[in-house]
């Protein structure tokens, strides 16, 4: 048997941009993608602190150092810029191996900066 587990999130981050006209995803500034361990298409569960919705899509690259997350296509209608989000990447692990897994928990502050990383 197998269970899915939070591998790594980004927590708190907030929204800098929804564009429904583009045709899907969720844009991450891609070094907060490596610090967070997410893979660029990768799927992501996106929970919106401010209003409470919560959907899944696929993270793409945004530019190195902006700070952008960007809400896209359908996503967009889930959230708007200034909203902040929790944006989550599990994995499939053994029973055996789901006693040992430690998320990577990366907190943001303004700007989405990194403020703190944690392992577990």
């Amino acid at each position: 048997m197998t269970r899915t587990v939070l591998r790594s999130k980004l927590h708190r981050a907030t929204v800098t941009q929804a564009d429904p006209d583009y045709e899907g995803s969720i844009t991450i500034d891609t070094d907060l993608l490596k610090v967070a361990d997410i893979a660029v298409y990768e799927r992501v569960l996106v929970a919106n602190i401010t209003n409470g919705s919560r959907f899944e899509t696929y993270a793409i690259e945004g530019p190195a150092g902006s700070g952008t997350i960007g809400l896209n296509g359908a996503a967009a209608r889930l959230g708007r810029a200034g909203d902040l989000v929790i944006i989550m990447a599990f994995g499939n692990v053994t029973d055996a191996e789901a006693a040992s897994v430690r998320p990577r928990v990366v907190l943001l502050g303004p700007g989405n900066r990194i403020t703190e990383v944690r392992e577990g």
